[in-house]
């Protein structure tokens, strides 16, 4: 009998018990097909030289796993009383062929400057073979469609992926995105049976979008604009005002300073150069003398040269100086290093630098003299920098003492560790004079 996959055929099958007792017998469907044919009734009771038609349904499932093609079918008869009697009908039962293929594309929209890729999955959901290519359509000629492979062959049940490639043939440099669709429909080859009338003969093609987007967006068309207003605005406006602005500062830098008034007299000599022609001049009138004819007063005004000097020390112009302190001290003990400042000095310091290029461990205490400025780890930094906007003095003879405790060496930039700790100490200042 033939039958197509989703339809239902039956067919007739006739037992006689041709014995002499009553005789019971079962029908059992044997064979690759027996999940989907059945046997009514599946169990008959006969008496002697009777005999009973049964029947048998036929319904194979619309499945890639029930193939076109003959299909062998078996019947067991098996009487209850005497089993030695079982009898086998066979037949063959032909099933139709059935076409089915399931697409899908993904993803359906996709975004690019000039290309697009796409996956088109492909399931053969018929019961025979199928060879399936691939075509895509536009309503115009600008793009470009590559499958990989153009063609494939997929057995019942058998799953493929597609690989799609579409291409446009120029940029869009400025302004919206610009959405292309096209379609893409797969075609089947090979033998087929003559297609049942509630068959579909036309497969509804995948409807699918490439937005092709600029290479410069809108909103740098925007960021360009501004900025080219700014660099107008500067050449224009800005420029030419700091020009002016520096202009104007440059010629009043310039322009002599007015003297302040009593800083010169009205002879054009400056203060402390007279030559004391009051009653306070040098040994006038008003003094004493000795025997020898010379003044042994003192003078009851400011005269002479205009000048004094007071008994006392005073501080000398003085020069930049900076003194390196070089420490090496090995694991587990304490090193110290010094800078004296030199006598009739004095040292300004106004800048530190500590450098701790090993990354050693410990502790590290600077002092002025008898006063500790700071104390610090030594895991804590690689460089530290001390300032300040007033300096700190050190008079002759004090020292600027580095204590340095190692606790362990670390690992300079060769990659090996250290045997020692090393540390070191740059001081700047300005060093002065002392006069006397």
């Amino acid at each position: 009998m033939t039958v197509a996959p989703g339809d239902t055929a039956t067919t007739a099958l006739t037992v006689r018990n041709d014995s002499d007792i009553v005789e019971a017998y079962s029908l059992e469907v044997v064979g690759d097909c027996a999940s989907w044919i059945t046997v009514e009734p599946a169990r008959i009771s006969l008496y002697p030289g009777t005999s009973e038609t049964v029947t048998l349904r036929v319904a194979p499932p619309r499945s890639p796993e029930v193939r076109a093609g003959e299909v062998p079918l078996g019947v067991r008869v098996l009487p209850a009383e005497h089993p030695e009697s079982v009898r086998v009908l066979e037949t063959t039962v032909h099933v139709g062929e059935f076409r089915e293929l399931h697409t899908e594309l993904v993803p359906r929209r996709r975004r690019g400057w000039l290309r697009g890729r796409y996956r088109l999955a492909v399931r053969n959901q018929g019961n025979s073979p199928v060879e399936v290519g691939f075509a895509a359509g536009q309503a115009g000629e600008e793009l470009g469609f590559a499958f990989k492979p153009a063609e494939r062959k997929l057995e019942p049940g058998e799953s493929a992926e597609i690989g799609l490639r579409v291409r446009t043939g120029k940029p869009v440099w400025f302004g919206a995105p610009v959405v292309w669709p096209f379609t893409v429909d797969t075609t089947e080859s090979g033998d087929q049976e003559e297609p049942r009338r509630d068959e579909s003969a036309v497969r509804v093609p995948l409807d699918a979008e490439f937005v092709q987007i600029p290479v410069f967006p809108r909103w740098l068309l925007v960021v360009l604009a501004a900025l080219l207003a700014l660099l107008l605005a500067w050449f224009t406006l800005v420029r030419p005002a700091v020009r002016s602005a520096a202009r104007e500062a440059a010629t009043e830098a310039v322009q002599p300073r007015p003297s302040p008034a009593g800083e010169q007299g009205a002879a054009g000599q400056t203060p402390g150069t007279g030559t004391g022609t009051g009653a306070g001049a040098g040994a006038g009138a008003g003094s004493d003398t000795g025997p020898d004819g010379r003044g042994t007063g003192a003078p009851s005004g400011s005269g002479g040269d205009g000048t004094s000097a007071d008994d006392g020390t005073s501080i000398g112009g003085g020069r930049q100086s900076s003194e390196t302190i070089d420490v090496q001290t090995s694991g587990g003990e304490t090193r110290t290093g010094t800078y004296r400042v030199p006598e009739d000095s004095v040292f300004g310091v106004t800048d530190i630098v500590v450098a701790n290029f090993q990354g050693d461990e410990g502790l590290l205490t600077i002092t002025f003299g008898d006063r500790k400025v700071t104390t610090i780890a030594l895991e804590t930094f690689r460089n530290q920098d001390y300032h300040w906007v007033t300096p700190i003095k050190i008079p002759e003879n004090d020292t600027v003492t580095v204590e340095v405790t190692c606790e362990k060496p670390g690992t300079p930039a060769s990659g090996r560790q250290a045997q020692g700790c090393h540390e070191v100490l740059n001081v700047s200042g300005v060093l002065s004079r002392v006069t006397q």
